[in-house]
């Protein structure tokens, strides 16, 4: 089983206060903890780090912790320039970056991204794979490559990662179509169901692709995108975690809840929720901490390092 955690890259999540700089020490503290992975989020709608850029900056000053996206959404960069920045944050970290990447759901956390980019709406998930399949054209060495979406005649020499082939690349989501194109097409699955039961049937499903697809349904990474609070009793929890879903998507925690993975409460209530999804198939764990101040975020990583990684100092 492995830990990761996101770091808080959202500047809601420093505090106005806050200096983003002492987020180096943050990945430096949870690499030290003996978390597996560290993880940033992406987006134009919410003030934050740029994540290729956080994670160039935390890549050469750890040494063992990979280095991951939940999730990149490719829409908002030129493929082409991607693939390079990808490769090369994959070279700075020694070959320990992992892709997991979105194409953006309807309403206001997806189509308004399509819209500063200035790319259609439409056949999104089609021109996400079709992405995907450029960069590892790009990183094998392809001078030339032809989609529906992006056609080029004579590439560059393409800047090559670290990892043979590039870094491995995850979907995240969880529709019928989703699971299926993660089993056919990807590394791994980092969804956020509400309910272990949905990862369970889901994760079903992507082994049932990827068999289909004549792939080894067992080498795909199986991973759980969940948001963490521990405290000193659930009502404590909520209202914490509360202010956060608020903060970061203007929704209340009740409604996000309906959306996205939660485990909250007490060290054992949350322990028991973690649980309930590894028991799922969950083999890679990310947690996102409900907390809004980077003290509170330090609190929040010492707190789930000394539940789940008993070793850590």
């Amino acid at each position: 089983m492995d830990i990761g955690v996101f770091l808080p890259t959202g500047q809601a999540q420093w505090g106005p206060a806050g200096d983003p700089r002492d987020l180096i020490a943050f990945a430096c503290r949870a690499e030290e903890l003996g978390f597996s992975s560290l993880f940033v989020n992406d987006s134009l709608l919410t003030a934050r780090i740029e994540p290729l850029t956080m994670l160039a900056a935390v890549a050469p000053v750890t040494h063992r912790v990979r280095l991951g996206t939940g999730a990149l959404l490719p829409v908002l960069r030129r493929p082409v320039q991607a693939a390079q920045a990808l490769a090369s944050v994959d070279l700075l970290s020694g070959g320990r970056l992992t892709v997991a990447v979105g194409a953006g759901f309807p309403g206001r956390f997806g189509q308004p991204l399509h819209e500063l980019s200035q790319v259609p709406w439409e056949r999104r998930f089609a021109r996400l794979d079709e992405t995907v399949a450029l960069w590892r054209a790009l990183w094998a060495g392809a001078t030339a490559f032809h989609g529906e979406f992006h056609s080029f005649d004579d590439l560059p020499p393409a800047t090559a990662p670290a990892q043979p082939g590039g870094p491995p690349i995850w979907l995240g989501g969880a529709t019928p179509a989703a699971l299926a194109r993660t089993g056919r097409l990807y590394d791994g699955w980092l969804p956020y169901p509400p309910d272990p039961a949905d990862y369970a049937t889901g994760l079903k499903a992507v082994r049932a692709a990827a068999a289909d697809a004549g792939r080894d349904p067992e080498g795909l990474t199986p991973a759980l995108f969940v948001n963490v609070r521990i405290d000193r009793d659930a009502a404590t929890a909520r209202r914490a975690m509360n202010a956060y879903t608020r903060s970061n998507y203007g929704l209340p925690l009740d409604e996000t809840e309906r959306i996205q993975a939660f485990a909250l409460g007490t060290p054992d209530d949350v322990a028991a929720t973690l649980r309930r999804y590894t028991e799922a198939g969950a083999r890679h764990v990310v947690a996102r901490l409900g907390a809004m101040q980077l003290e509170d975020q330090r609190d929040q990583l010492e707190q789930l390092a000394a539940l789940t990684l008993p070793a850590s100092p």
